[in-house]
């Protein structure tokens, strides 16, 4: 279901300075251990090019892109990339957008690179799709991603890119996710985007993610939690009677999300009128937790089971476009939301990680992220980082560009307001100014080559897939 976003818009501050781009590509050209050259031409070709990524050969016809074709894939193919220095270099190109009140809000959330008709491509596991239509979920081979970005303040659809792993047959979504989290912070702080005395990090969470694990695994961080939950779920409160006799009891009264009956009055209450869903209202709970059993993610828990208390969110609002019935959205956070200005809060919030959708489009259907058909893994990998390194670029030229507008689209007035299609539209014109680039190339002749009339007899090995898992609750992908 598609809800409002947010009626005040809070605009973004980012510096204009061209120094900035600069240091960011030194910093990039530095985390290029082999054919570091190849390799860094061919991100600037995918800045510079007109149109779309369709092709990756068609990005050695860029003129920013002195190579050969022959130079582009070696560099892919036996290429080198420091993947921490390239999450060091990310993070410390700009400080991560916050909201107005200083609060850095992160979302995560698994992206998928579909390859179900190459069996010869390594590392593949099922990826978890929503094609059109009710009930048509399926499970296609491929590599998914787990990315983490940055949110911005206010209607827009940029987000700050942080980090990406590749999730691996054997992952559990959860465990990863805990390690990602908490790697990027440890990288923040230590970076000095957080410190003592800052507002806690809020991270914002899809349906599909265990939210209640991820705080028991996370608790020890300065993060607050916020995801969304299945309307089908229940919860339970404190225990407010002991028992006289027998076991004391760990679980107070039922309050389940489908029984309305269940439901005693709200903590706190806000109601928002929106420009096209008409009036929005969010009612909060306090002090609840789910029953954990001893099977699954938590069989090998020692000791007794941990009571992970939180708050519910309720939102809802009173029509959707078309005749489609408003169904209302259920989100836990960790820290239970205590005042109407907390609530207010937390589902804007919720309602800004869907930027992040926004991102993954123009990842995809811009910079071509998805478009090579790469045989291993390791290649996929190379290309996902000179993709994140040049989304950042772009967040890096915010400013500096002029609006190169088709004359069917609107007119913008703050360049802060251009979208990453038009940002990336007027790179080519900064380029000259960004200072860095790669080393002339040096003449060469093209190797002999296969002999003429003789066949490639070395067959190539094929990876199984597997089976799709049956327990793992899947994530929402884009």
């Amino acid at each position: 279901m598609s809800v409002p976003h947010a009626s005040v818009a809070v605009e973004p501050t980012h510096p204009i300075d061209v120094n900035d781009l600069v240091s960011f590509r030194r910093s990039f050209r530095d985390c290029l251990t082999a054919r570091a050259e190849a390799l860094f031409e061919l991100t600037d070709a995918v800045l510079c090019k007109n149109g779309p990524v369709t092709t990756l050969v068609g990005l050695s016809l860029v003129g920013e892109h002195r190579r050969g074709h022959g130079a582009l894939y070696d560099g892919l193919a036996a290429g080198g990339i420091d993947p921490e220095r390239v999450r060091t270099a990310v993070a410390a190109a700009l400080p991560p957008p916050r909201d107005d009140q200083g609060r850095i809000r992160l979302a995560v959330d698994v992206s998928n690179w579909l390859r179900p008709d190459a069996p010869t491509s390594d590392d593949r596991c099922f990826c978890h799709v929503y094609p059109r239509g009710r009930g048509q979920a399926q499970m296609i081979p491929g590599w998914p991603y787990s990315f983490v970005a940055a949110l911005e303040a206010g209607r827009t659809s940029w987000t700050a890119l942080l980090d990406a792993r590749r999730l691996h047959r054997d992952d559990d979504l959860t465990t990863i996710t805990a390690e990602q989290i908490r790697d990027l912070l440890h990288r923040l702080i230590r970076l000095g985007h957080h410190r003592d005395g800052d507002p806690d990090i809020l991270i914002v969470f899809d349906a599909g993610y265990d939210i209640v694990r991820l705080a028991h695994l996370l608790a020890d961080l300065p993060v607050e939690l916020l995801g969304r939950v299945r309307s089908d779920r229940v919860f339970y409160f404190p225990v407010t009677t002991p028992a006289r006799t027998g076991r004391p009891p760990k679980h107070g009264a039922v309050f389940a999300l489908k029984t309305p009956g269940t439901h005693p009055a709200p903590a706190a209450e806000t109601i928002t009128d929106t420009t096209h869903y008409g009036n929005a209202r969010a009612r909060a709970w306090l002090h609840l937790h789910p029953k954990l059993t001893s099977v699954g993610a938590w069989a090998d828990h020692a000791g007794d089971l941990p009571i992970i208390a939180g708050g519910l969110i309720e939102l809802t609002v009173e029509h959707l476009p078309g005749d489609r019935a408003p169904k209302p959205i259920w989100m836990w956070h960790s820290h239970p939301a205590r005042t109407t200005t907390d609530i207010d809060r937390l589902w804007r919030s919720y309602l800004r990680r869907f930027d992040l959708e926004h991102t993954f489009r123009f990842l995809k259907q811009t910079l071509g992220w998805t478009r090579p058909q790469f045989r291993t893994a390791d290649q996929a990998d190379r290309w996902t980082w000179l993709i994140l390194a040049a989304y950042t670029q772009l967040r890096l030229a915010r400013g500096l560009t002029t609006d190169l507008r088709h004359p069917w689209e609107k007119p913008v007035t703050d360049p802060h307001r251009l979208t990453p299609a038009r940002i990336r539209r007027g790179f080519r014109n900064i380029h000259p100014k960004a200072q860095v680039t790669a080393s002339t190339p040096k003449p060469s002749r093209p190797g002999p080559g296969r002999p003429k009339g003789s066949t490639n007899k070395r067959i190539a090995a094929r990876h199984d897939v597997g089976k799709p898992p049956a327990t793992e609750t899947p994530t929402t992908p884009s």
